[in-house]
């Protein structure tokens, strides 16, 4: 039987994580898949867990790199993928033991592009995670679809990859965008299958304000042709980079501090860069 699913779980320095995801992936109801673990130069134990779930499942590969970030990562994960359709995961999130059943449901459904589903949150916050309805006009003005969401390898090679330029973020966006702006349908899974773990650790680093116009900068002149076509100007990014960065400089002042709750000061944050 071909493998019809790829998980690709790219793992940096989170092997403290990786158990708990691993055994959402064992727990699933479809059995059709192979989830390949790649380290991305992790200085941690994560090549001692990831040794663990290969010997305990044979579904489950290693896949050893020299570092080069997320997006490289899930690259060299896709590269040797068997399965048609790819799941990309990150190490210290879950998913619903049915997640892989219920999309396997629409895998034959020819003009559907991207299937993803209802999301929680759990760690320093928890909760429904309120994601707005897809559109290419919604899209254009952010992104609202999480990296952990179906697609074909087809299409990953048709639009070259995850863009390994964007080192800093936004990744996630940028791909979507690549692989829907032309054509495709998105299918939304009415139902909770995908678990993010939210964490203090690294926000203020990531959301940097350089960082953020250079990411920004990157992703308008790749896709000035959707952005003009659905914004009409690239207003709405500089908008955007002012308002993360009012977020940013918000959430230092609570972490320094401690006056606010760390979780109601981050949630908009991370809706924007989970995604």
């Amino acid at each position: 039987m071909n493998t019809l699913i790829s998980i690709i779980v790219p793992c940096y320095n989170q092997a403290q994580y990786m158990d708990e995801c691993l055994q959402s992936v064992y727990d699933q109801t479809f059995i059709n898949w192979e989830c390949i673990i790649v380290n991305d130069g992790s200085p941690d134990y994560t090549e001692m867990v990831a040794k663990k779930w290969v010997t305990k499942d044979s579904r489950f590969k290693y896949l050893l790199k020299e570092n080069g970030g997320l997006s490289s990562a899930r690259n060299a994960g896709i590269r040797i993928a068997e399965g048609q359709w790819i799941l990309p995961l990150d190490c210290d999130d879950l998913i619903s033991s049915n997640y892989l059943e219920l999309a396997s449901m629409r895998f034959n459904m020819d003009n559907i592009k991207v299937i993803y589903a209802k999301a929680e949150k759990f760690g320093i916050e928890n909760g429904t995670w309120k994601l707005a309805k897809f559109s290419l006009e919604q899209l254009a003005q952010g992104n609202l679809i999480y990296c952990t969401a179906f697609f074909r390898k087809k299409d990953w090679i048709a639009v070259g990859g995850y863009d390994e330029k964007m080192i800093y973020g936004l990744e996630d966006w940028e791909f979507w965008i690549s692989i829907l702006k032309n054509e495709g349908d998105v299918y939304f899974i009415d139902s909770v299958c995908f678990y993010y773990r939210t964490k203090e650790i690294s926000m203020i680093n990531e959301l940097s304000e350089e960082r953020l116009h250079l990411m920004y900068n990157y992703l308008s002149k790749k896709h000035t042709d959707f952005f003009i076509q659905y914004l009409g100007s690239f207003n709405y990014l500089n908008k955007e980079i002012r308002k993360l960065n009012y977020q940013r400089n918000m959430y230092k002042r609570a972490y320094e501090s401690k006056r606010y709750k760390i979780g109601d000061v981050i949630v908009s944050i991370l809706n924007k860069f989970k995604l």
